[in-house]
């Protein structure tokens, strides 16, 4: 079940997405919000997975609030005014809604959204060589099996990759090591991830890991030791 909010000044838009929600057996609608600053109360406690989001709103566009938003949610933006449309794909919207819409055209967008949320949910992590992440206003794809190692910058994480530029993503350490196959990495530390296979040996609470044909020395956080040794204990 897709757990989705939505936003917008216009009560009688938001009925509408209420309506078409609880005719689709796929979504729930957990909340609607006219203001944004309490749906962004709201979603710093409730995760979730879709925001229906107004572009036109007065205190805040749409586009902006999205902008500055830290979460891997997917969006369909809603507006009366088509020139916002390619603004909005340009931010990797799932889909961009004219109002007024009909509830085939709404359920062409949350066929989308489905579609999407399959692909990153339906036991990714085992079976998908790969993950999505957004950048550089793009959804890029990463190969799980480049990736050397993850640095955490505060609310950004920089994408170390074998052979490549790194990638800055707006996104947390917390919420990429649950997108990473759980038996191929392991957080070493408050700020690093990296992968198992990459580690050559361990020595005064440092992981020398192999990137990029150098060596490079990753430091163990102290609450991260027992993992880490859990991981990586020697055989008997």
């Amino acid at each position: 079940m897709i757990r989705a909010i939505a936003i917008d000044d216009e009560p009688p838009a938001l009925k509408i997405i209420e309506t078409f929600c609880n005719m689709n057996e796929n979504i729930t609608l957990e909340k609607v919000f006219s203001k944004p600053n309490d749906a962004l109360k709201y979603m710093n406690n409730f995760p979730v997975d879709l925001i229906f989001l107004d572009i036109q709103m007065p205190s805040v566009s749409g586009i902006e609030f999205y902008k500055n938003l830290d979460t891997e949610a997917m969006v369909i933006f809603t507006t009366a005014h088509s020139e916002y449309a390619v603004e909005g794909f340009n931010l990797n919207a799932v889909d961009f809604l004219l109002k007024p819409f009909t509830y085939d055209r709404f359920q062409q967008a949350i066929n989308k959204v489905q579609d999407y949320f399959n692909h990153i949910n339906n036991d990714e992590k085992s079976r998908q060589p790969f993950l999505f992440i957004r950048a550089d206003y793009s959804l890029i794809k990463i190969n799980i099996n480049e990736i050397i190692y993850l640095e955490g910058l505060n609310d950004y994480v920089k994408f170390h990759l074998e052979n490549q530029k790194p990638i800055i993503a707006r996104m947390t350490l917390k919420v990429l090591i649950d997108r990473l196959p759980a038996n191929e990495f392991i957080r070493a530390h408050r700020s690093y991830i990296i992968p198992i296979k990459r580690i050559n040996y361990i020595r005064n609470k440092t992981i020398f890991i192999q990137g990029n044909d150098k060596e490079i020395p990753i430091p163990i956080g102290k609450s991260y030791e027992d993992d880490v040794l859990k991981n990586v204990r020697p055989e008997s």
